[in-house]
């Protein structure tokens, strides 16, 4: 596979206080990549970092094969990358068609092109189509999280970082989302998972690392990280770590 996204030895920090430290980690194209570990722990930080959000005290983020670490975010986005923030994020006094239109600034200029992607959003979530004209600080949770995906999807990336997709829905409603994550890695998008629920995030996942205060303690493949003592006392719980062995 060919690498997609690089990061090495990165330093993260909020004014003086570093949050993450020597984080290194690869993402192959078509991959689906997991991020996991305790509130805290600095998954939010690193995602931030990869889109721009946030500028590292030290390390490298290469693209494609292009160091982006000075870049601005919207030069990344041009490039292929997109955030889903926690929390959804969308502007919920404008409609679902303005939130979208906004994900796709970077064929504003070009009507045809922006109208073939909203349709291709709404044929991946047919209930965005019927809400098109409604505020979205009307709609549910799920709702939000499918326009979030959506907006996301609009400058049509490389690279989907998706940061807990679950938070705050119901457990039917997480279904239907990682369905749709699925669906969109399917199409040849890439996935940066960081995900709360960690049994979701390495059931969906390829391959995965965990992250502690800032560090990464353990990667390699997520049915080999579901045996690993430390991620199941942690993160899926002591039923898991007598059967899952």
């Amino acid at each position: 596979m060919t690498t997609l996204l690089e990061i090495a030895d990165l330093e993260l920090a909020y004014g003086e206080v570093a949050v993450c430290r020597d984080i290194s980690l690869r993402l192959d194209r078509g991959e689906i990549v997991a991020l996991i570990g305790a509130n805290g722990a600095g998954k939010s930080t690193t995602l931030r970092a990869i889109a721009g959000l946030l500028p590292p005290r030290r390390g490298t983020i290469a693209f494609g094969g292009r160091d982006v670490t000075a870049l601005p975010s919207y030069e990344r986005s041009r490039l292929g990358i997109a955030l889903v923030p926690e929390g959804r994020r969308v502007f919920p006094f404008l409609t679902v068609r303005e939130n979208l239109e906004l994900g796709g600034f970077n064929v504003r200029k070009d009507p045809s092109k922006l109208r073939q992607r909203m349709e291709g959003v709404f044929a991946m979530f047919p209930r965005l189509s019927e809400r098109s004209g409604q505020n979205a600080g009307t709609l549910s949770g799920g709702e939000q999280q499918m326009l979030a995906l959506g907006r996301a999807m609009m400058s049509e990336p490389q690279l989907l970082c998706l940061d807990e997709p679950s938070l705050g829905l119901a457990p039917i409603v997480v279904q239907d989302i990682f369905q749709k994550i699925r669906a969109i890695n399917a199409n040849g998008t890439s996935i940066l998972l960081v995900e709360q629920n960690a049994r979701y995030a390495l059931e969906t996942a390829g391959r995965g690392y965990v992250l502690q205060t800032g560090s990464v303690i353990a990667s390699g493949a997520c049915a080999a990280l579901k045996r690993d003592p430390r991620v199941q006392e942690a993160y899926l719980g002591r039923i898991a770590a007598r059967t899952d062995t």
